[in-house]
């Protein structure tokens, strides 16, 4: 990283001094930028900090399993070689089907309720055939971990931004479908029994359930948007589409009140020898023309990221190697919170 680079970063310290409590931790950005390898690298940290550290993700494409090279898919999983780390790929297989089997158990509570004489199968299909299902049922996973509240921190790997959008964005629209249908099943409750003849109030699950569930979405609402405990971190290349894929998302996170950490440039050329980072070979006056005019690419970008965003982080190098394994995050973690 060059001093120039280096004198305007924010960096990672600074914020995490003003965020002692800092609980759950969101990595969020273009699809192919490392968000998962961001994760993990910040997962490392905390828990190498004697911080009981479970790293998740969210991501219905996951790729934890790769990068720890072991296999955490379906339960919280100890890493390998690194003490108080857990890890977490969510089977987005099993949370849909228990998502449907619970709809399928309230919607047969509301044709009772209501006396509808028919089967709930079609009802379910038509329920589960939103286009927003799979986030639906993956913020109720996610809250759910949250909710239990077993480890000090929470690091997410989320999907890329727009679907982390709607992921997270989900509290808020789930505060006004509840309201909505609190409304509707309260009239309806009233209406009938204003018909009964027997002028006694039933008991009706669905009512207790909305009454419940709006109860906890008003809590992943406070978690969610809570600034001292929450910080979603933008991961980005020094490249024009993800730039722009930020730019676009960044004021929304800020709309709902979720609270932005900053930005993480990864991928990044050191600018003294054209290499990756940990390589050997060339000097400056050796480079390839591809490489020279990536550097020069690189830097326009990188100025651009500065002017644009007021909060950048770190820059990450690229290196010599992929990043798989716990030995390798420890070197990005090296880089993502130097000096701490």
């Amino acid at each position: 990283m060059s001093v120039a680079v280096a004198e305007q970063l924010k960096p990672m310290e600074d914020f995490l001094k003003l965020k002692p409590d800092l609980k759950y931790i969101f990595f969020g950005g273009k699809g192919g930028v490392g968000k998962t390898v961001m994760a993990g690298a910040a997962a490392l940290w905390f828990a190498s900090q004697g911080r009981k550290t479970l790293l998740a993700s969210t991501n219905p494409v996951h790729s934890l399993s790769s990068l720890l090279a072991q296999n955490v898919f379906g339960t919280e999983t100890p890493v390998n070689g690194v003490p108080n780390l857990w890890a977490y790929e969510i089977d987005t297989t099993e949370t849909i089907e228990k998502s449907k089997r619970d709809i399928a158990e309230k919607i047969k509570w509301f044709l009772k309720f209501a006396d509808i004489p028919t089967q709930a199968d079609a009802f379910v299909e038509t329920a589960t055939m939103n286009p927003a299902f799979e986030e639906s049922a993956m913020f109720e996973n996610m809250v759910n971990i949250m909710f239990e509240d077993k480890y000090d921190v929470y690091v997410f790997d989320t999907a890329p931004t727009a679907n982390a959008r709607r992921l997270l964005g989900m509290s808020k629209v789930y505060t006004l479908w509840v309201g909505k249908m609190l409304d509707s099943r309260k009239e309806a409750q009233a209406v009938r029994l204003s018909l009964s003849f027997r002028k006694k109030q039933e008991k009706d699950p669905l009512l207790d359930y909305l009454l419940s569930f709006q109860d906890r979405i008003g809590e992943a609402k406070k978690l969610l948007t809570d600034d001292a405990k929450t910080a979603f971190f933008f991961v980005t290349l020094p490249e024009a589409l993800p730039i722009a894929v930020i730019r676009r998302f960044i004021g929304w996170f800020h709309d709902f009140g979720i609270p932005v950490g900053g930005v993480v440039v990864n991928g990044v050329i050191n600018v003294d020898t054209g290499m990756a980072a940990g390589a050997s070979g060339a000097g400056p006056g050796e480079l390839s023309q591809f490489v020279v005019n990536r550097i020069e690419m690189q830097k326009g970008y990188l100025d651009q990221i500065f002017d644009t965003f007021t909060e950048v982080r770190a820059v990450v190098p690229l290196y010599e190697t992929e990043v798989r394994g716990p030995e390798m995050l420890k070197r990005v973690a090296g880089d993502l919170f130097p000096g701490i």
